[in-house]
């Protein structure tokens, strides 16, 4: 796999755009067919394939993955759905399309994904499911999260975002819960440039997905327009426009193909992270858990405030002065604006979250990264701890 030297500024992140993947979507492009077709049936085949699932569904985003989810199981107003306030907004924003309340929860020391004990403590008669995420692709604790869905008659939709091809007990995740919705985004471990899929064991759910992905219109409606198609269809519900295309399909499965070796090289920088990292007081690496593999979609630090004179901000400024970019995931949901106004969540209310968010970081991590790019930002972060030393 190619990889790219280090240049006057080095991104956050650059997707692994190569030769293959251009071709792969140019040969689309010249065979007439560029939206949801052939291609996408065969994405998804492919994509179902490689986890070991029944059904995955090719969707336009991972937000439109997670709506569909909630449809499925027919969520209504007033429905409780519980979930990590340190997330990205798409995984709460799904829950009041319904109407519906989301129930923010705290994280879990440690990992910082969603606290098992904290989900129980918020159940009510209303709630309705619950949606754990994989905050920078390590797996949260499933067994526990599924144990209490179980006893209490929730369903579990897993936002997977971060999370391919991560592991969970030697298991995909994507073959754990009832549905697992993935994120595409070209950030993301495996790019459609835009995009997501659905995975589940359903036959019922997934037949439900598939007719609400595309307007509500019976199966395979899209072949109207080919040669063994009917222009005639029907639509059976009020559907969403929620398609992925050929183009993007296209791209997906070059990208699939080679997913194993992209987590590779990122499992390679990761460890040269850690054996630098790890011998820095100033900063806090998080362990991969036993049990788990991580996606490492995310390389996050944490600021040591005990041992830096400067913040996190400071920490950022300082990095993008020496032509390193970051990026913080994320700020957490009851920080923001529209959840204080809407739901009356208030800052201090999630302590673990605010105490993570307040110090993370993440630093660049891709298969394109050179070596040498690797150690710009670990001589970087070596200079700014020695500098700013308390």
């Amino acid at each position: 796999m190619a990889t790219r030297a280090a240049v006057k500024f080095l991104p956050f992140h650059v997707p692994c755009i190569e030769e293959g993947d251009i071709n792969a979507v140019v040969a689309v492009l010249r065979s007439g067919w560029i939206t949801t077709g052939r291609k996408v049936v065969e994405f998804e085949n492919a994509f179902a394939e490689f986890l070991g699932v029944r059904h995955a569904i090719a969707v336009s985003s991972c937000t439109a993955a997670l709506h569909l989810a909630l449809d499925a199981i027919g969520l209504e107003e007033n429905d409780e759905v519980l979930l990590p306030t340190l997330t990205f907004t798409a995984t709460a924003e799904v829950v009041t399309y319904f109407r519906a309340r989301p129930i923010l929860i705290d994280c879990e020391p440690g990992q910082f994904t969603i606290d098992p004990a904290a989900v129980e403590a918020k159940l009510t008669r209303r709630s309705r499911a619950v949606i754990p995420v994989h905050l920078a692709g390590h797996p949260c604790l499933m067994a526990d999260i599924r144990d209490i869905a179980h006893a209490n008659a929730l369903t579990v939709i897993e936002d997977a975002a971060h999370a391919f091809p991560a592991k969970y007990a030697n298991q995909y995740i994507g073959t754990l819960s009832p549905m697992t919705a993935f994120s595409f985004y070209a950030t993301k471990t495996l790019t459609t440039g835009e995009g997501g899929m659905i995975t589940t064991e359903d036959d019922v759910l997934a037949s439900r997905i598939r007719l609400m992905r595309l307007h509500g219109m019976n199966a395979d409606a899209w072949k109207r327009y080919t040669a063994t198609g009917s222009w005639r269809y029907d639509v059976a519900e009020a559907g969403y426009k929620y398609n992925l295309t050929d183009l993007q399909a296209a791209l997906g499965l070059t990208q699939l193909a080679k997913a194993v070796a992209m987590w590779q090289r990122r499992a390679e920088i990761v460890v040269t992270y850690e054996r630098a990292l790890g011998n820095i007081d100033a900063y806090e690496t998080l362990p991969c858990e036993p049990g788990v593999e991580h996606a490492w979609h995310l390389y996050v630090i944490l600021i040591r405030s005990e041992c830096l004179r400067i913040g996190r901000d400071e920490v950022i400024k300082e990095l993008r002065e020496r032509g390193i970019g970051t990026a913080v995931h994320f700020i957490p949901l009851h920080l923001h604006s529209y959840y204080q106004k809407r739901w009356g969540y208030r800052p201090g209310q999630f302590p673990v979250a605010e105490g993570y968010f307040n110090r993370c970081i993440s630093l660049p991590l891709y298969p394109t990264m050179g070596n040498e790019d690797v150690e710009l930002v670990i001589e970087a972060l070596e200079d700014i701890a020695k500098r700013f030393r308390r």
